[in-house]
C-alpha cells in the first residue's frame, strides 16, 4: 500500500512537471516567434521531437505498418492544424489568454464525440460548456461585442485540438502510443518545414539560432515542452486515476497565466480574472464530473457511521 502511494505521488509530480513545462511554453513560443520565423521554429520543434522519440524507442519502429502510417499521418495533419492556428493567434494576443482559450478543447471533446459516435454528452458536459462560454465572453469580447482575431484563432485551435483528440481515440486504439505520437510529430514538422520553405525561407537569418536566448527557447520547446512533457504525461497517467490526472493537467492554463504575468508582464484585470476562473471551473466540471466532491462526501458519511 505504501509503495502504491509512493508511485501515485511520483505520478502526480510527473503530471505537475508536465503542466509546468506546457504552461511556460506559451510565453516562450511567443518570445521565439517574435525573433525567428515561426514555421521554421515549429518544424524544428516537432522534427527534433519525432527524432528523439524514434531514437529513445527505436525497437518499436518495427510496429509501424502501412495502416499505422496513414492513420498517424492523418492525425498529424490535425495536430498541425491546431498548432498553426494557436501559434498565429498567439502572435496576435497574449500568452495568458492563449493558455486559457486553448483549453476550450477540454469542453469541446465530448461534443465532437457526440458527432462522431452519437454518444450524447452528460449534464456535466453541458454545464461546463455554459460556464465556459461565459468565461470566454469575459476574456475575449471587446467593445461592440466583437472578438479579436488572435482570440478567435486560439478558440479555433481549441476546436481543432478537440477533433485531434477524438482522432487519437479512434486511430490510437491498440497502437503503441510513442510510435503514434512520433508519426504525428514527424508529419506536423514536415508540413511546417514546407510552409517555411514557401513563405519564410527568403531572408531567414539562421545565425539567430546561435543567440543564447533563442537557443534556450528552441531546446526548451523541442526537448522540454514536446518530448519530456509527453513522457512525463505518460508516466504520470500510468499511476494516477483519470479524474485526478485531468485536474492536475488542467493547471496548464493556470501556469500559463502565471508565467505570462511574471515574465511577459501581462496585466490582469478583474474581468480577465473572472473569465479565467470560469474557464478553469468549466474544465474541472467537464474533466472530473466533480468526482472529488463525491469522494469527500462519501468519506464524511463513512466517518459519521
Amino acid at each position: 500500500m505504501e509503495r502504491d502511494k509512493r508511485r501515485e505521488l511520483l505520478g502526480k509530480l510527473a503530471l505537475l512537471s508536465a503542466t509546468l513545462l506546457w504552461g511556460a511554453s506559451f510565453m516562450i513560443t511567443k518570445s521565439a516567434a517574435e525573433e525567428f520565423p515561426k514555421f521554421l521554429m515549429l518544424s524544428i520543434r516537432f522534427l527534433v521531437g519525432a527524432l528523439l522519440l524514434a531514437v529513445i524507442f527505436f525497437p518499436r519502429l518495427r510496429l509501424i505498418d502501412l495502416r499505422f502510417l496513414w492513420q498517424g499521418a492523418l492525425t498529424g495533419v490535425l495536430l498541425f492544424s491546431g498548432y498553426i492556428t494557436q501559434t498565429i493567434g498567439l502572435t496576435l494576443t497574449t500568452p495568458g489568454k492563449t493558455a486559457f482559450l486553448t483549453t476550450f478543447y477540454c469542453i469541446m471533446v465530448p461534443f465532437v464525440w457526440w458527432i462522431v459516435k452519437r454518444r450524447r454528452p452528460d449534464g456535466y458536459n453541458f454545464a461546463a460548456a455554459a460556464v465556459c462560454v461565459v468565461g470566454i465572453g469575459l476574456v475575449s469580447l471587446e467593445a461592440g461585442f466583437t472578438v479579436g482575431l488572435g482570440d478567435l484563432l486560439v478558440l479555433l485551435c481549441g476546436v481543432l485540438f478537440a477533433i485531434h483528440i477524438v482522432a487519437v481515440g479512434l486511430f490510437g486504439q491498440n497502437r503503441d502510443p510513442m510510435m503514434f505520437t512520433m508519426l504525428q510529430f514527424a508529419v506536423t514538422g514536415l508540413i511546417f518545414l514546407l510552409l517555411w520553405a514557401i513563405f519564410e525561407s527568403r531572408g531567414t537569418d539562421i545565425s539567430v539560432l546561435a543567440r543564447p536566448n533563442m537557443l534556450f527557447d528552441i531546446i526548451f520547446l523541442t526537448v522540454g515542452a514536446t518530448t519530456l512533457g509527453l513522457l512525463l504525461q505518460n508516466i504520470g497517467q500510468k499511476y494516477v486515476e483519470p479524474s485526478s490526472a485531468a485536474l492536475i493537467l488542467s493547471l496548464e492554463s493556470v501556469f500559463g497565466v502565471l508565467f505570462s504575468i511574471v515574465f511577459y508582464h501581462e496585466r490582469m484585470t478583474v474581468r480577465l480574472i473572472a473569465g479565467f476562473s470560469l474557464i478553469f471551473i468549466a474544465i474541472v466540471i467537464s474533466e472530473t464530473k466533480l468526482g472529488f466532491l463525491k469522494k469527500r462526501e462519501r468519506r464524511q458519511d463513512e466517518a459519521l457511521q
